[in-house]
């Protein structure tokens, strides 16, 4: 006969099994739950842009619409440039993308490695920066613009952007994460600062380079508001703004053309970050191994 402790070793792991395949459950649940409210209006958005203006807003809505039309993609071609609104997003956001990577780098490796005097002070303004909302500089910002010629052009969009305080913060932290015997051997063997970052910090820095640069271009790709105060001209406007006009007059136009325009507006974002996703995972998940 089985005495009361061996009874007990042979419960605990059952229990334990038990509680874990509890939790694993309730993970899944949670995670079905919160995928359904982050897809929902995705899927609402794809499947109203295959359906017939008058079936827009029908009740009890469908979600698979039963006879799809594209018609509504067809009139977004025809009713802007949508090609040439590409090509002037894609610009823009490349270009700041790269830019913030560029700037990013070379500050966080000043802040992380560097000894001069006052770093600290200037990194807390640095930081300060991230806590004022874009609609408080704006007019500053235009006026410099206006004042140096560059006002409705894509360069108005482009400058002011390339500096960012949260990819400085970023990469900043990424860098004092790397080894600081680094540059120490790099100064034994007679390489300058410079040659230091290029050769040795920026190639293990990739991973935090490749998140700075996909939430920048994810950012501004969908960005909005500077671009309505920046540009004037159509031939400048990037797609945010040129998929508002699909609204028509007073929000008269058809709502599954506008969706259709949407649905259109995700696709560069979504393959970037299909791209960059391994990029992107290698670059969270950086130091939490061993």
């Amino acid at each position: 006969m089985t005495t009361i402790s061996e009874r007990a070793e042979t419960t605990a792991p059952a229990l334990t099994r038990k509680k874990r395949d509890w939790s694993v459950a309730w993970r899944v649940v949670a995670l079905l739950i919160a995928s359904v409210f982050i897809l929902g209006p995705v899927l609402w958005t794809l499947s109203t842009s295959l359906r017939p203006p008058s079936e827009s807003f029908k009740l009890p809505p469908a979600l698979l619409p039963l006879d799809p039309d594209f018609a509504s993609y067809e009139q977004v071609f025809k009713q802007i440039n949508i090609v040439g609104l590409v090509l002037n997003s894609a610009l823009v956001t490349g270009l700041i993308a790269i830019g913030q990577m560029i700037t990013a780098a070379l500050a966080g490796y000043a802040f992380a490695h560097l000894r001069f005097r006052g770093r600290g002070a200037l990194f807390s303004i640095v930081l300060a920066t991230m806590m004022v909302p874009a609609q408080v500089t704006i007019v500053p910002v235009f006026m410099l613009i206006r004042g140096v010629g560059l006002s409705d052009t894509l360069l108005a969009l482009i400058l002011p952007a390339i500096p960012t305080a949260f990819g400085t913060f970023l990469m900043r932290q990424y860098f004092m994460g790397l080894p600081a015997e680094l540059a120490e051997a790099a100064a034994i063997d007679g390489a300058s600062p410079w040659r230091t970052f290029r050769s040795v910090y920026a190639p293990l820095a990739m991973p935090g380079l490749a998140i700075v640069g996909i939430l920048a271009f994810n950012f501004h790709w969908n960005e909005f508001f500077r671009p309505l105060i920046m540009t004037i001209s159509e031939q400048n406007f990037t797609l945010p703004l040129g998929l508002v006009s699909l609204q028509g007059n007073l929000g008269t136009g058809s709502i599954s053309v506008v969706l259709a325009g949407v649905v259109l507006s995700m696709i560069p974002a979504l393959v970037v970050f299909m791209f960059g996703q391994r990029a992107l995972q290698d670059g969270l998940t950086a130091g939490t191994g061993k």
